[in-house]
């Protein structure tokens, strides 16, 4: 009980540590989740006795992934599209959907094959690092895109293809990591039974979702509580995600069709204006808590990585990943009409990765051949996304002129 007692303590105390950063942070309007970053990192390589025993805990493999996968990603994607207006995302379906599939595969193909050719990774490593490529974490440039006033079209964009690919990214590492090999052997039948593989996961986790969004919408109705709807919302999200990940699809996928379903639907058939203003409270504080543990920890993991003799690779890797997303980009949007070329810019610069990617690579076991590999390319990029790309996406933003506080044009 004493050693329980001693480690809850230091993790409030880093929990109590990023607060204050992202206090900091606010005041000099700068992205919260980048000054995150940097102070884990710092904390990471150096020694400050009274944290050693929750850094070391808390960046366990084991202890950050299911943190990050089974505690705050259903919270994070739950959130997410409680507050995305249906509306919004029917406006903006052309590119989300474009980039969330078009753009999602295409990348994962580019990468896997620049990174077996160029980096000769063996096939599995090049693939599944693809698959973790592919995953878009929104939240710092989101962060950054309202401060400065981003239409609201450019928003909804960029966070619907995070959501969506999000899930499909999960897909793909799970056929990448475990599967590929025994699929290739079998030829045009091991392709069929990747592609039912995909739809299964897929389709499956939006019927789990759509089921349980509507049931809860539905029970909404009968109740003007808000305390008991917000025990409903949080039920939502976590029961979609492990009942799905139970029959063996995407729970990733469920909690966002379920969120969905219940922020569109069930918020106008069965919520209140005091319920939804109550909602929306409870989990800005939830997701502030999970985000700010989440980016302290990504720094904090650079303990547990080796970059010993691998700058070259690394280098490679961060170019392979920048020229996967463009290409991918730009080919999956080229036929839709009245998409500006400042968003695509600003779409491809603030296609960052983040938590999700790393979460997923640690849940490699042991024995996968080429794990360190993938951590530290997937860390690497991870960081590089975050700290060069998400400090200069503001600038490129308004270089582009989309940054005004303007009547939002579509």
């Amino acid at each position: 009980m004493h050693e329980f007692n001693a480690t809850f303590i230091q993790l409030l105390i880093l929990l109590g540590i990023s607060m204050f950063v992202i206090a900091a942070a606010k005041k000099l309007n700068q992205p919260y989740s980048i000054a995150l970053v940097l102070v884990g990192l710092l904390l990471g390589v150096t020694q400050i006795p009274f944290l050693e025993e929750a850094e070391t805990y808390i960046t366990q493999s084991h202890v950050f992934q299911a943190i990050i996968i089974s505690l705050f990603l259903p919270i994070l994607l739950g959130d997410a599209t409680l507050k995305l207006p249906f509306s919004h995302l029917k406006e903006q379906r052309k590119p989300v959907l474009a980039l969330a599939f078009g753009g999602t595969f295409l990348s994962f193909l580019i990468i896997a094959l620049l990174s077996y050719y160029i980096m000769d990774l063996p096939l599995v490593v090049a693939f599944t690092f693809a698959s973790l490529m592919s995953a878009t974490d929104p939240i710092s440039v989101i962060t950054i895109f309202k401060s400065i006033g981003v239409p609201k079209s450019i928003v909804t964009v960029i966070e619907g293809e995070s959501l969506l690919n999000d899930g499909i990214a999960v897909v793909l590492f799970q056929i990448s990591s475990i599967y590929l090999l025994s699929y290739m052997e079998m030829g045009w039948a091991g392709i069929g039974s990747g592609i039912w593989l995909f739809l299964k996961f897929v389709l499956g986790g939006i019927t789990i979702g759509a089921i349980l969004g509507y049931v809860f919408s539905q029970l909404i109705r009968l109740y003007d509580d808000y305390p008991l709807e917000i025990g409903f919302s949080m039920l939502l999200f976590f029961g979609s995600f492990f009942i799905a990940e139970h029959f063996h699809v995407s729970g990733v996928i469920a909690v966002v069709v379920s969120g969905l379903i219940l922020g569109s639907y069930g918020a106008k058939v069965g919520m209140s204006e005091t319920t939804l203003t109550n909602i929306n409270s409870f989990w800005d504080v939830v997701t502030l808590i999970a985000n700010s543990l989440i980016f302290l920890m990504i720094g904090l993991e650079i303990k547990n990585i080796d970059f010993s003799d691998k700058w070259h690779i690394i280098a490679i890797a961060i170019i392979i990943v920048l020229a996967g997303r463009t290409v991918a980009l730009y080919v999956s949007t080229a036929k839709i009409r009245n998409f500006p070329g400042s968003w695509k810019a600003v779409l491809n610069w603030g296609g960052l990765k983040g938590s999700l990617s790393i979460a997923l690579a640690l849940s490699l076991p042991q024995s996968f051949e080429g794990r360190e590999t993938v951590l530290v390319l997937t860390f690497s990029v991870v960081l590089f996304s975050l700290l060069v790309q998400g400090l200069t996406i503001k600038p490129l933003v308004l270089k582009l002129g989309l940054g005004e506080k303007a009547k939002e044009r579509h």
